[in-house]
């Protein structure tokens, strides 16, 4: 398999549905992130080994940038037509995605943080393989009616089949 690049990510269409989140690439095709996304105060660590996607909404989450982590199988030309982003970090790197958000190697997970303050709008983070799907949206505080009765570190521990909170996140 050839090398993969970094490629900027283009503003492309986000709109929030009943059940998850909808992301329009910019050859008109639509992919469907379930959800709603569980809160997660400031940062996440993904169970290892899954594609990690991370995007970073304009406040109103009508548009945003989506960028992958990692990701060995997609060619250049498809994310720059589609306007998906890409990093490749190596072992223990760190990159600054979008101002306030940086990307780290742990091991075999990714960790996504986000510096609330400095981001104008939201951050959500899904990490995905054939057997399970995980969202999650970075936020300042995670409110116990949130769901989150844990009071984890930002540290996803839940298996993916357990990992229904019914969180009431606000979509609008």
């Amino acid at each position: 398999m050839s090398a993969r690049n970094n490629v900027a990510p283009s503003t492309i269409a986000v709109d929030f549905v009943e059940g998850g989140v909808v992301v329009e690439y910019l050859d008109g095709r639509d992919v469907f992130y379930h959800g709603p996304p569980k809160p997660v105060e400031g940062a996440i660590t993904t169970p290892p080994g899954k594609e990690v996607h991370v995007l970073v909404t304009d406040p109103d989450g009508v548009e945003g940038v989506m960028t992958y982590v990692n990701d060995r199988n997609t060619h250049d030309d498809i994310l720059e037509s589609t306007g998906v982003g890409r990093v490749m970090l190596e072992r223990d790197d760190e990159e600054e995605l979008f101002p306030g958000v940086t990307v780290a190697t742990e091991g075999y997970s990714i960790r996504v943080e986000a510096d609330l303050s400095a981001v104008d709008g939201r951050v959500f983070v899904f990490a995905e393989d054939e057997m399970s799907e995980h969202a999650y949206e970075l936020v300042e505080h995670v409110d116990s009616s949130d769901g989150d009765v844990d009071g984890n570190d930002g540290t996803d521990t839940t298996d993916a089949e357990t990992d229904d909170n019914g969180s009431g996140t606000n979509w609008g």
